[in-house]
């Protein structure tokens, strides 16, 4: 197999999910608690289908195990990474996810999960949390059981386009009104610290109160991320992280872009505008793998693309 691979993909439901995947990328949703889609997933919780071709209907998990070529005869038991948009119409949980060893050991073997967020939109005055101020895992155990999460929690202000990197051991959470491109480890382990004492079906939502003090990384320090830009033919390719599980850059397309497929694989998200890919139309919403023998393609049109790979 050496065209894009499209994929048919899955809407996640969620206690603080909304209707904006519908608004903004037209995603037909069963429901209004619509939190997720997992755009590109290997994951057994909610995995992609092979839209086209030979291997059309197959999981990528399959294609993953039956055809290592197609991603550059790379190792390892899971397809890499998982690619979601997330749409949170209300606060999420306080969280923070295990890094590989730990997971490895107390998860049943799962990988860990160092993720990513790209800010797609978010309302005016948004924010995140990102990081904590406890100086050890006593004070933050402290914190926590009074209940100062004023005190113990980071909050950042956020805006369209930011980029965040979340190694496994933050705490983190994404605030109400903000809709995100996420790249992740393919895994699904979370620990919550916080919840909000919400209630879903009548009760509280289990915490890993112990899980992640454990995990967390204390202290806290804040990662400066290296980004470069480089313009060709007004076109803007934008280095936004590079890292051992990932490195995402982003694509402003306003003409033709040539680019030469010398990775493993390429997941493309197309988060605005309209264009081509060797002649084959693509819009906003619309997420593709390119393969590892593909060879150089050709970008047209007016697009903001934001792409990965390992």
């Amino acid at each position: 197999m050496n065209s894009i691979i499209f994929l048919e993909s899955k809407l996640v439901e969620k206690i603080w999910g909304g209707t904006r995947l519908k608004e903004y990328f037209g995603y037909e949703i069963p429901n209004e608690n619509i939190g997720e889609y997992w755009a590109v997933s290997a994951h057994p919780n909610a995995e992609s289908v092979i839209k086209y071709g030979e291997f059309k209907g197959k999981k990528l998990s399959w294609l993953w195990d039956n055809h290592r070529e197609i991603f550059g005869n790379i190792e390892g038991k899971e397809f890499p990474l998982l690619t979601k948009i997330i749409d949170a119409s209300d606060d999420l949980s306080v969280q923070v996810h295990p890094n590989d060893e730990y997971a490895k050991k107390h998860e049943n073997g799962s990988l860990g999960k160092t993720e990513c967020w790209y800010i797609i939109d978010c309302e005016k005055d948004s924010e995140l949390v990102l990081g904590h101020n406890a100086e050890s895992k006593e004070e933050m155990k402290q914190m926590i059981d009074e209940g100062k999460w004023d005190k113990l929690l980071r909050k950042v202000k956020i805006n369209p386009g930011d980029f965040f990197y979340i190694p496994a051991g933050t705490v983190h959470a994404i605030g109400s009104g903000t809709m995100i491109l996420e790249t992740q480890q393919t895994s699904d382990i979370t620990y919550r610290v916080y919840d909000y004492n919400r209630l879903q079906n009548g009760k509280k939502r289990e915490l890993h109160i112990e899980k992640s003090i454990d995990v967390a990384t204390i202290p806290y320090k804040d990662i400066k991320l290296e980004k470069y830009k480089k313009n060709v033919n007004g076109n803007i390719i934008e280095k936004l992280v590079e890292t051992n599980y990932f490195t995402i850059c982003k694509l402003y397309i306003t003409s033709s872009l040539d680019i030469n497929q010398d990775k493993s694989f390429i997941i493309m998200s197309v988060l605005a505008g309209k264009g081509s890919i060797d002649g084959i139309d693509i819009k906003k919403g619309q997420h593709f793998i390119i393969p590892a023998l593909y060879g150089k393609f050709k970008l047209e049109g007016n697009m903001e693309i934001v792409y990965s790979y390992i």
